[in-house]
């Protein structure tokens, strides 16, 4: 579905070295459930972790990095600095190898920002889509115990809707290729590969 992104079998994904792959979708659409079962992840990281070269960034690691370090900082502040922290870490990733990264959200503005760290780092940004309906998506989210207020996360449905109809009608900007996957094309996933 969408843009043709990467080599693929029926259950692996296939990148050219050195790709930053955002995997991103609406909140609790599972993408950290999918990164850790790829990647081995016990959720407990607060840092990225490395697999044979590769670097596996998820959001929820700043997240944990932070807590309890400013209790000081209103909610925005805490948010923003676990953002900068996230993207910096992207950014750095960069530098050694290829990135499989969470992206939480689906914003045009933070997709330009990733692409633009792409091309400075001398590679390009890839988009792996995790389609899950909004009400499977919130039921992800209560699993977890982290409900999106109702006012965020129709934002954030607006904003995939549109992000998932520019790539379905093949543009994928500002990243290079696109894959969506819906929920069952996820459970088949076993490899993300970086060697195309």
């Amino acid at each position: 579905m969408g843009v043709p992104a990467a080599g693929r079998t029926a259950d692996t994904l296939s990148y050219p070295p050195g790709s930053l792959v955002i995997l991103t979708g609406l909140p609790g659409a599972g993408k950290t459930t999918l990164l850790r079962r790829l990647y081995g992840l016990s959720g407990d990281e607060t840092r990225p972790v490395g697999r044979d070269g590769l670097t596996v960034i998820d959001s929820y690691q700043s997240r944990l990095h932070w807590r309890g370090r400013i209790p000081w900082a209103p909610k925005p502040v805490r948010t923003a600095i676990t953002w900068v922290t996230h993207m910096s870490r992207i950014s750095r990733a960069m530098r050694t190898g290829p990135v499989i990264a969470h992206n939480r959200g689906c914003g045009v503005f933070v997709l330009y920002v990733l692409a633009w760290l792409a091309v400075r780092r001398g590679t390009r940004l890839h988009l792996l889509m995790l389609d899950t309906p909004p009400d499977l998506a919130m039921a992800g989210q209560r699993t977890r115990g982290r409900v999106v207020p109702k006012a965020a996360f129709g934002r954030h449905i607006r904003r995939w809707g549109r992000l998932l109809g520019r790539v379905q009608e093949g543009d994928p900007a500002p990243a290079l290729t696109a894959h969506v996957l819906t929920r069952a094309g996820a459970d088949r996933l076993k490899e993300v590969r970086f060697d195309r």
